[in-house]
């Protein structure tokens, strides 16, 4: 069996939410911008089972145990490596070729053992049945009829597995004969539970929308009534949130928009489950929709982590127009860093479905590449919403509100093409406005963020004064792992060192500086070969780069310390010269002997040489002490 490249190894590991798949064998619960859960390696009664989304990786705070998407298989499971990695692979939909698989590998259906993935062989079960009978039942005719008159095809219904729920109840008794167990079904989320723990079909006489998950297994439904919609029913109903559906991680058709996007790694983000239907009748089949509200911060990671530019296509009109607004601002403050936002922009009054309804799919194809345009485009059409710019007031009112807005924007060149559109359009001294731009530029730039000042801890063996993890720094957890004074120096200084390269370079330029325990030391050089490979940091990709338990533990613990993202030097000095005065030659010594047999076990040469010229350096200094204190 082959070794698996590093570049396979961190696509398949990039193609997952750690949260989705962990979510799957451990009940999740939102806490801040994580999730936590009881621990699956140790007994607990209080969770401190942590998984942090954004960097893709899980830590317990009880038990130590920590790593990527990887090692919690491989823990859990007790499998190798490759097998993990052939397991994630089959979850996300990436081929991976036969020559790095064993032949014993496990298959990914011994999910369906486990109480998560009941739930969702129940839910596929449940599609089966509403797409029958919405395709070949006398039952369905109405509902098919209803999709076929908004220019839906047969083939466009079996590849979004379209179903209808009759009025007659039949899912519970259809269940019964494949399903023996009343608490599965009730907490499935299909059933309303009555006051006598009778269980009745939660969706009645709706089309049925099957939603899946990153990995294309239906974990929910959204039923949409057909015809006149009654004034107290909602036009649509959505599965309530279950252990295998979370409304705000949820996007439609994510999983083959990810498929699709993988050559321009571009995704349309649409309003509607119909507007996406119709954009991958035209083609776009790259197109995901929000759950019927707001887009939300965890869907905006999700995308984050899928391509490098999401195209917002909503409603042309007002509501559609604030909706934007609100997206655009959600992805400016939660997106990953070199994503691209773009915004098509729909004439007014109608949306996507109603403009391939109008115009055909191949007008509509060629229209979401020629309207892209940039946020900067879609706000200063929209800045002129309710203004009347013949009025000399709300005329400067808009320019004032632009001008802000190019304030923020990096490029001269970006603000000098707009300020000539701005001149040009409403017959102005470009001059003039760029002077008004460079003080409106000014005053932004002498705006500083306020922020706690950070500062070390002033008592050996107390923690007070940070906040490691999601949860306060007096949890019962760090109670009883309390952190050191230097070894918090020593966390601290990781953490900044790994996320900030100014931070890395400041102390790496640092004459003889060493941790003052090994294994903070051991993930420093480890971490310095790892950013020779890969270029820039991952915790993720860290973590696999590791090989030994404690380091990820160690790393996980590292990344779990609520800081300011503001950096502050003079702690960064602090922590370093806390760290110096900790250590005595002869540790520094022996510890770099201990590095130097790591290093070699591991076959790095290169860091064996490194750390070898060290060894040289403070052995000679201490020869020269000793010839001091002789004489």
């Amino acid at each position: 069996m082959a070794r698996i490249p590093s570049e396979v190894i961190d696509r398949i590991r990039d193609s997952v939410d750690i949260s989705d798949v962990i979510g799957h064998y451990v009940q999740l619960h939102q806490s801040g911008k994580g999730f936590v859960g009881l621990c699956p390696f140790h007994e607990e009664q209080t969770p401190s089972f942590s998984v942090n989304e954004q960097k893709q990786f899980f830590y317990c705070f009880g038990c130590g145990r920590g790593g990527n998407v990887f090692q919690f298989l491989m823990e859990l499971k007790h499998i190798p490596f490759t097998e993990a990695v052939a397991e994630v692979a089959q979850l996300a939909n990436v081929d991976l070729p036969s020559q790095y698989l064993n032949n014993g590998d496990r298959s990914i259906h011994q999910e369906n053992n486990t109480p998560n993935g009941k739930l969702m062989v129940m839910h596929e079960e449940a599609a089966k049945l509403y797409h029958h009978i919405l395709m070949n039942t006398p039952a369905g005719a109405q509902a098919l009829k209803y999709l076929k008159g908004r220019g839906m095809t047969d083939e466009l219904i079996n590849d979004f597995n379209l179903g209808f729920a009759p009025e007659q109840r039949i899912l519970k008794p259809f269940l019964e004969q494949k399903i023996n167990d009343y608490q599965l079904l009730r907490k499935s989320g299909l059933f309303v539970e009555d006051n006598n723990g009778g269980l009745h079909d939660r969706f009645v006489d709706r089309v049925m929308f099957p939603l899946r998950n990153q990995n294309g297994r239906v974990i929910g439904f959204s039923g949409r009534v057909i015809g006149k919609v009654p004034a107290d029913t909602p036009k649509y109903l959505n599965s309530p949130e279950t252990p295998i559906f979370n409304k705000r991680r949820t996007l439609f058709n994510f999983d083959i928009a990810r498929k699709e996007a993988r050559g321009t790694s571009k995704i349309y983000l649409f309003e509607g489950f119909m507007d996406v239907i119709s954009a991958y009748s035209a083609g776009a089949k790259n197109g995901v929709a929000s759950m019927g509200t707001s887009l939300t911060e965890e869907q905006v990671g999700i995308l984050g982590r899928a391509v490098r530019q999401v195209d917002i296509c909503y409603d042309g009109d007002s509501a559609g127009q604030n909706a934007i607004d609100r997206a655009v601002t959600l992805f400016r403050d939660h997106q990953p860093q070199g994503m691209q936002l773009r915004v098509v922009q729909l004439p007014a009054g109608i949306d996507p479905d109603e403009y391939v309804q109008q115009n055909g799919a191949d007008k509509f194809a060629k229209y979401l590449v020629d309207q892209e345009e940039t946020p900067v485009d879609f706000y200063l059409r929209f800045y002129r919403l309710n203004k009347n710019l013949n009025n000399q007031t709300e005329l400067i009112s808009y320019l004032e509100q632009s001008l802000k807005l190019l304030a923020t924007l990096s490029s001269s060149l970006e603000q000098d093409m707009y300020l000539t559109q701005l001149a040009k359009e409403f017959d102005l001294d470009k001059a003039t406005l760029k002077s008004q731009l460079q003080d409106i530029s000014r005053r932004l730039g002498g705006r500083k963020r306020h922020s706690q000042p950070a500062s070390l801890p002033q008592n050996e063996g107390s923690s007070s004064g940070f906040s490691v993890g999601p949860g306060p720094a007096s949890s019962p957890a760090l109670q009883r792992n309390p952190i050191k004074r230097t070894e918090l120096a020593e966390q601290l200084l990781l953490r900044y060192m790994f996320h900030d390269q100014e931070v890395w370079d400041h102390v790496a330029a640092i004459n003889d500086f060493h941790f003052a325990h090994e294994r903070y030391q051991t993930l420093y050089l480890l971490a310095e070969s790892y950013f020779s490979e890969h270029g820039e940091y991952s915790a993720a990709g860290l973590m696999d780069y590791l090989k030994e338990d404690s380091l990820r533990s160690t790393l996980g613990q590292i990344e779990q310390l609520n800081v300011d993202d503001v950096v502050n030097m003079q702690l960064i000095d602090d922590c370093v010269q806390l760290i110096q005065e900790q250590i005595p030659l002869s540790q520094k010594i022996k510890e770099l002997q201990s590095q130097i047999r790591e290093a070699s076990s591991l076959n790095n040469s290169e860091l064996a040489t490194q750390l070898t010229m060290k060894l040289i350096k403070l052995l000679k200094k201490q020869q020269e002490l000793k010839a001091e204190e002789t004489n």
